[in-house]
């Protein structure tokens, strides 16, 4: 494997969100809520962003076991047990929440408009009725927008770029999870421009993921393109099996996605945002409110190629891809 830049890893994954801790005699405690998505404690994903999030608090003076402890709860795509959870985690009466993806934070929503909550990578804050405006959202929550919708153009040129035959690309989405409307825009104008033709497809199980790859991949010249979400995530080994089991070319968001075995992907850096997001949580700990803090857009990004994957599709890895690429799979 070749890194052109070192993806971080802070702690180890062992103390990646750690649950409630003794404190310290007569330290006021301050207690986090975390609700992050992944059933599996053990994955590495969520290991190296959990270990961002408690180093960055640390080196705010935010310890666990002194003066800070988390309560974390888990999700995965499931939206009913989502909701069940985030009423759990409200229910505890934290004194901030912290958590990632649009249907965690209405579901938060839903429960309390008082208890203050930092997200770390949902969707188009305004567009999904999270926030009234970007610059002042008002009400009890603020954060880190994980995705602007115009990055759904490159996706489509990227894939262009790697698999030149693209013709036809499918835009892979689980309607109850993502919001799929707000990157349409973006696609069709690519779209236009590399003269491909796109077709939507809405999935809701794996089966339903292995028909759509599998009509994809009939005709020579289609490709995917996977939008990000709660659902994708927790589903992306039958995605990327698919994909590979019908020569079908994709591109995904989360870096994640390639190191798993997906051809490319391109997308912010989900360390360095919730990293960011344990300085809201500081602010507002200290007194700010989350109303008055500006909801705030990536600024790293991504990219990373698994040439093991495109030479099993046959695809020549062109050097404009590996020159900007920031992780090459060999």
């Amino acid at each position: 494997m070749i890194r052109r830049r070192d993806f971080i890893t802070l702690l180890g994954g062992a103390a990646a969100w750690p649950l409630a801790a003794h404190a310290q005699q007569g330290a006021r405690v301050r207690r986090i809520g975390v609700f992050i998505p992944g059933d599996d404690e053990n994955d590495p994903v969520v290991k190296t962003i959990g270990s961002a999030f408690t180093q960055a608090l640390a080196e705010l003076g935010w310890t666990i076991g002194r003066n800070v402890r988390m309560e974390v709860r888990r999700y995965g795509a499931d939206i009913n047990r989502m909701r069940a959870l985030a009423k759990e985690l409200v229910g505890l009466q934290p004194d901030i929440i912290c958590t990632a993806t649009t249907p965690a934070v209405l579901a938060l929503q839903q429960e309390t408009r008082t208890i203050p909550i930092v997200y770390a990578g949902a969707g188009d804050p305004v567009a999904s009725g999270i926030v009234a405006k970007l610059n002042q959202p008002g009400g009890n929550v603020t954060g880190f927008a994980g995705l602007e919708p115009s990055l759904a153009g490159k996706w489509l040129e990227l894939l262009s770029e790697i698999a030149p035959g693209l013709k036809r690309a499918a835009i892979l989405f689980n309607p109850d999870a993502a919001p799929v409307s707000v990157y349409m825009p973006s696609l069709e104008a690519a779209a236009r421009s590399l003269k491909v033709v796109l077709t939507p497809a809405p999935v809701h199980s794996d089966l339903e993921i292995e028909t759509a790859i599998h009509a994809l991949g009939r005709e020579p010249g289609g490709g995917l393109v996977v939008v990000p979400d709660t659902f994708m995530a927790a589903h992306r080994a039958p995605i990327i099996l698919a994909a590979a089991r019908n020569n079908v070319p994709a591109v995904y968001a989360p870096s994640f996605f390639a190191r798993d075995g997906g051809l490319l992907s391109y997308g912010p850096d989900p360390v360095d945002i919730w990293r960011r997001a344990a300085s809201y949580v500081d602010r507002i700990l200290r007194g700010a409110k989350p109303g008055d803090l500006p909801v705030q857009f990536p600024t790293k990004f991504e990219m990373v190629v698994n040439r093991r994957t495109a030479n099993a599709l046959g695809l020549a890895t062109p050097p404009s891809i590996l020159l900007r690429a920031d992780e090459v799979i060999e």
